[in-house]
């Protein structure tokens, strides 16, 4: 994964960097439809007090002059034996890398609330793909009732993501995006799950269990108080093996009709196949949601990346 000169604030997803090893067996999604994949880690619910910190350190990551959040620095290679280069599919997908399209998010989840066009304030959220969390985190600074923490990975959630939403919610309050934000918000129902994304929608927030997808859709539909009304999701959409799961996963989750999908991702992930606009196109095709694009990021350290908002039609 490519680094930025001296102390990378987030990393960026380029193909040499994340399939560094992909000559070697299973690695690779060059190498991808070759074997099948290992079967995914078990879904469960990852509680707080499971959390380790034995590897754990924070820094100040300031966004802009008056948004700072505190990030964590966790060894790849400490939680999972693997060079902090590693992704491996059906293993570890990079949740203790810091990626760029994640604080494009908080930027334009921040632009959004300055120019009311969102409020967070009682939103139940879910992030998916969270790893460092800070989305769900800001969200939670912002007033968010429910903030549901997602990753593929049990030990993502335990060395990083619950001592990071620790860590910055006991921080002295800085200035947020609205003036009312003046204390944390201690009475938010955090909580983490852990799990692949075709499994895991058993263990989060929705109204029903063990029935048909269209039983599902026509309950979140009718009940106001169903499902999460934000999904904040940030590189999420790299692989395109899984893009499919991750909109099945999207539809079981958001309420019907008003839920909302904030989405930061690069254009294109050269070589392993997917991209905001591969994703934007299985949408399309299910013709039930719409997409919007908010902000566009091309500064030259990479590909373009880009931020989207999906909502019902």
């Amino acid at each position: 994964m490519a680094a930025n000169a001296e102390k990378p604030e987030a990393e960026s997803f380029t193909l040499s960097s994340l399939w560094s090893n992909q000559n070697q067996p299973g690695l690779g999604f060059l190498r991808y439809s070759e074997k099948p994949l290992p079967p995914s880690p078990p879904c469960i619910e990852v509680l707080p007090s499971e959390a380790s910190t034995a590897r754990y350190t924070a820094e100040s990551l300031n966004l802009s002059e008056d948004l700072a959040l505190l990030k964590g620095r966790v060894s790849t290679h400490e939680v999972f034996s693997l060079s902090n280069s590693d992704l491996v599919p059906g293993k570890y997908e990079g949740g203790l890398k810091l990626w760029e399209g994640s604080l494009d998010l908080v930027k334009t989840l921040r632009s959004e609330i300055q120019d009311e066009r969102l409020s967070l304030t009682g939103k139940r959220v879910l992030e998916l793909g969270c790893g460092h969390g800070l989305p769900g985190i800001f969200a939670c600074l912002e007033g968010a009732s429910v903030i549901h923490f997602q990753d593929f990975n049990a030990e993502v959630l335990q060395c990083l993501t619950i001592p990071n939403v620790n860590a910055n919610l006991r921080k002295e309050p800085v200035q947020f995006a609205t003036a009312s934000v003046t204390e944390r918000n201690t009475k938010a129902d955090v909580r983490f799950f852990a799990g692949d994304w075709s499994e895991v929608h058993q263990y989060l927030l929705h109204p029903c269990e063990n029935e048909d997808e269209n039983s599902l859709d026509l309950k979140l539909e009718q009940d106001s108080t169903a499902g999460y009304d934000l999904i904040l999701m940030a590189e999420t959409v790299y692989s395109i093996v899984s893009l499919q799961n991750l909109y099945a996963l999207i539809k079981k989750c958001l309420n019907r009709p008003h839920g909302v999908v904030y989405m930061a991702a690069k254009k294109h992930y050269f070589g392993v196949g997917g991209g905001t606009r591969q994703f934007l196109s299985v949408v399309g095709k299910d013709g039930v949601m719409v997409s919007n694009l908010i902000a566009e990021i091309a500064d030259g350290s990479s590909n373009v990346r880009e931020v989207w908002k999906l909502s019902y039609n």
